[in-house]
């Protein structure tokens, strides 16, 4: 690798503003953009040796028109946004960072569940809109919530993140069980189900898979109805697990008693999206994207990321 690189951060807006990103200026001649556009994507990308991107595609037409390329690094860990046959073929290494939002991850997969299971948005209204100080009791509530304790909690994805959620999932004193998409059996202490008992026998479900042809549309009306009355699902995968639309309808129609997504299809969604015309808001708790973007995750992402760099080419 040259001694001082030319290296082009194509959307840095989701980092740029941590101490840590300063430390790109020492590896070589580098500018960042907070974000581009596919009509920016080549004047910006031309002349660089190392390209950084987070979601900017870069097609194999792309990668054609960069003479200059050497290296490819994601700013995440999937890399589908980037034509690696393409890269493959001028041998342009392509590497992302993987395993630097676990924790950051699993930490909302917890909050997301308690906020929805315990009726903290209802009840947040309720103290502000003056409901709390016109009760005849020192306690309020819409419905009784229930502890996780003695609960079965089911994960669908045994990755690294899905084994920490289970460690913490199993330190409130949860039983956890897991559905493997592939039929794999992978070396953890929890038994892993068929997908009709997982989802019949689960008070709470979260996932934690990749999207494949295995898991695309997995979670249909038909399966959401397999589930527990009383179930809640949580999302923080990929958008495309569930069928978004489907599970409107079941929790309009009471098949599941709520939900947390962080993840939809489309990013950002759109403002006519099947989620929006929930019948109760409280049953549905929506995050714009935000399960990996604790400041410690994204710094470990930049460091994972400089470290790829200094790697070479």
């Amino acid at each position: 690798m040259p001694a001082a690189p030319t290296i082009v951060f194509l959307d840095a807006g989701t980092v740029d503003d941590l101490p840590a990103f300063e430390k790109f200026r020492e590896l070589g001649d580098f500018t960042a953009y907070a974000r581009t556009t596919p009509t920016e994507l080549i004047e910006r990308a031309t002349g660089a040796e190392v390209l950084i991107t987070n979601k900017v595609p870069l097609t194999a037409e792309t990668i054609e028109k960069l003479p200059k390329l050497k290296l490819i690094c994601v700013a995440a860990t999937g890399t589908n946004n980037i034509d690696k046959r393409a890269a493959e073929q001028r041998g342009i290494p392509v590497r992302n960072v993987a395993g630097y939002s676990t924790d950051s991850v699993a930490q909302l997969t917890l909050t997301a569940y308690f906020t929805v299971a315990m009726d903290l948005l209802h009840l947040n209204r309720e103290v502000y809109n003056g409901n709390y100080s016109r009760a005849q009791d020192f306690t309020l509530w819409r419905h009784p919530y229930y502890e996780l304790s003695g609960k079965r909690y089911g994960i669908i994805g045994m990755g690294t993140i899905g084994r920490r959620v289970a460690e913490l999932a199993t330190a409130y004193g949860a039983e956890v069980v897991y559905y493997s998409a592939r039929g794999h059996d992978h070396e953890v202490p929890y038994p892993r189900l068929e997908l009709a008992e997982f989802l019949a026998s689960c008070d709470v479900v979260s996932i934690h898979c990749a999207l494949t042809d295995q898991t695309r549309g997995l979670l249909d009306l038909e399966r959401l109805r397999q589930m527990k009355p009383t179930a809640y699902l949580i999302n923080v995968a990929r958008g495309g697990v569930v069928v978004e639309a489907d599970l409107v309808t079941a929790l309009n129609e009471g098949a599941i008693a709520g939900a947390a997504v962080d993840v939809f299809t489309k990013e950002p969604i759109p403002d006519d999206h099947s989620y929006l015309s929930v019948n109760n808001q409280e049953k549905l708790l929506l995050t714009p994207h935000v399960g990996w973007a604790s400041v410690e995750a994204r710094t470990r992402l930049i460091e994972g990321i400089m470290d790829n760099i200094r790697q070479g080419y």
